[in-house]
């Protein structure tokens, strides 16, 4: 089958008012540098300093880097279309953009559940917890994280490309998705409805039920510890578990639809694909101090040394 005729799509956007348009495109320019800049910080951050040496860095490094690609999979076109008089995308981007969006995003996820298990083999096995996260194990959990992502990825993409597009090609989103494809499809999609709410909702939902029953079992463990270590956990965890309501919440209602609304799903799709992804390295870094303290010594050494 595949796509007939159609070769390129219109993606509609946002939304249709004008003045809007201008207004966000300042601000989206604005969020996409705060996260290209957020996240480049502490990427270098993290690589400049000991930090890396450290598990749950090693992991924050490989989520930051993702939350860029993740972004930038979105984020420009989004931002140059808000002023373009045609808003078109090709058959072959249109593919491509939903891969990488589900890619990356993916990744990112399966990247957030192996720091839950940094975390609790932390604060729950201190003493075998260089065993439990060995250099090893943490390669392990970061590939495991880009397999599982590229599998569920390619699985998207199978599907919508076995889709007859003989229709009209608008499509009522910002980016490639896949339940906006399916509206446009010539043929009854109910059954593929069906099945991307049950693998990719369902994956999302057990995915943020098993991280908030971990943070549960974290949480209770913290109660037989000092203060001191208990406000240190209780920042991290606090900052992780920030980023995962952020990020889970809109993702579950827009792949778990309710009466198919599809206009919020932009809403949705926004904080996913922008607002989380600039708050991320906020949270990461005003939040806890082991970051804070790297940043001076990396980024206020070079002035020390020029002062002396």
């Amino acid at each position: 089958m595949g796509h007939e005729n159609i070769t390129e799509f219109i993606l509609l956007g946002l939304f249709s008012d004008e003045d809007a348009k201008i207004a966000s495109f300042v601000l989206l320019s604005l969020c996409y540098i705060a996260i290209l800049f957020g996240n480049l910080l502490i990427l270098l951050t993290i690589r400049g300093s000991r930090l890396s040496e450290q598990p749950m860095y090693f992991f924050l490094n490989y989520l930051s880097f993702m939350d860029v690609c993740f972004t930038s999979t979105v984020a420009p076109k989004l931002i140059t279309d808000l002023l373009a008089q045609k808003k078109s995308i090709s058959y072959n981007s249109c593919v491509a953009q939903m891969f990488y969006a589900h890619f990356f995003g993916g990744t990112e996820i399966f990247i957030l559940v192996a720091m839950a298990y940094d975390r609790y083999a932390a604060i729950c096995r201190p003493l075998h917890y260089m065993v439990i996260m060995s250099r090893q194990v943490r390669y392990s959990l970061v590939m495991a994280s880009i397999m599982g992502a590229f599998i569920h990825s390619i699985s998207q993409v199978l599907i919508v490309v076995e889709l007859p597009f003989c229709g009209p090609n608008q499509i009522d989103h910002y980016f490639c998705d896949v339940f906006p494809l399916l509206k446009l499809a010539c043929m009854d999609t109910s059954l593929l409805d069906i099945a991307i709410i049950t693998t990719t909702g369902v994956l999302c939902i057990l995915t943020f039920v098993a991280l908030v029953i971990s943070y549960i079992i974290i949480l209770s463990t913290l109660k037989s510890h000092s203060s001191q270590g208990r406000r240190k956990a209780l920042s991290t965890c606090g900052s992780h578990i920030t980023v995962v309501f952020m990020f889970f919440l809109p993702l579950i209602f827009t792949y778990v639809p309710t009466a198919g609304s599809v206009s919020n799903d932009k809403v949705f799709a926004l904080f996913y694909t922008m607002i989380a992804p600039m708050f991320n390295p906020l949270i990461y870094t005003l939040r806890n101090t082991d970051m804070k303290n790297a940043m001076k010594k990396v980024w206020c050494w070079h002035r020390w040394s020029e002062g002396k």
